[in-house]
């Protein structure tokens, strides 16, 4: 596959349930930013063009990234909400992004992304005429509360999924989607949310559950366990399901910038 999909990482949210001042994407995992092991990741695939990524305008972390491994790396303002920023994404890409183009959207916070699923992703989304997304079938026994947090019910799973990112949609529909959605006042949580408001039906493509979202301390200690065991040494990764982060992360990103840019020179 050659590189014509651009993929958009929504980064303008704060990560409040996280705590702390800092932005989750930009806290340090072995001595580097999230969002640089999430860079990184989509970067590593020959299929992905460039990264655009959405950041809010008072961003004073932003490392000034202008290129991972090669391939460009672009800013725009993000919106209040996730859908506001991937919106503006989609409309900042570079012109050479056509309206029918694959886009990706992929969880700034989201950095073990392995390379054989962004792979599958990319063959079967692109094989159907909407897109997919990547998912995990629930596997744990779900209750329904009610008010006074009683259990109220067990719901069946057999048809549950937990959407996960990257999601693959063409550029021209999730804009219309996005835009319907955000007229008619809906707060949608993903991609493939806005799409469904629009009639279609998107593929599940099975992702590796452990491509979480870091959203508490606990989220990022595992990420950095995970890390420290991958580079635990040779034969402990399968060359099939390899995440790229490591092996690309000192060409990709070659070190700190000495000072943090402004919005103004982003």
């Amino acid at each position: 596959m050659t590189g014509s999909i651009w993929a958009i990482v929504p980064a303008a949210g704060r990560g409040t349930r996280f705590g702390g001042s800092t932005p989750k994407q930009y806290l340090h995992a072995a001595g580097q930013p999230l969002m640089a092991y999430t860079l990184a990741a989509l970067a590593a695939h020959p299929a992905v063009a460039g990264i655009l990524v959405a950041i809010a305008a008072d961003d004073g972390d932003w490392p000034g990234w202008t290129a991972v491994q090669s391939k460009p790396v672009l800013t725009c303002l993000g919106g209040a909400t996730r859908a506001a920023s991937v919106l503006a994404g989609l409309l900042a890409l570079p012109d050479s992004a056509r309206a029918d183009d694959f886009v990706l959207v992929h969880d700034a916070a989201r950095p073990n992304l392995a390379l054989a699923d962004l792979d599958r992703l990319l063959e079967i989304g692109r094989g159907d005429p909407v897109g997919a997304i990547l998912a995990a079938p629930v596997r744990d026994t779900l209750k329904r509360a009610g008010d006074d947090g009683g259990i109220d019910g067990t719901e069946p799973r057999e048809r549950l999924w937990r959407a996960l990112t990257p999601q693959l949609f063409r550029r021209h529909q999730l804009i219309r989607g996005l835009t319907e959605a955000s007229a008619a006042g809906v707060d949608v949580t993903d991609e493939a949310m806005a799409m469904e408001r629009l009639g279609l039906r998107p593929l599940l493509v099975e992702g590796a559950e452990d491509n979480f979202k870091v959203t508490t301390p606990a989220d990022l200690a595992r990420f950095e366990f995970e890390l420290v065991n991958r580079d635990a040494g040779p034969g402990t990764r399968d060359p099939e399901s390899a995440h790229p982060q490591s092996s690309v992360f000192a060409s990709a990103f070659p070190g700190p910038r000495s000072r943090v840019p402004g919005p103004e020179e982003i």
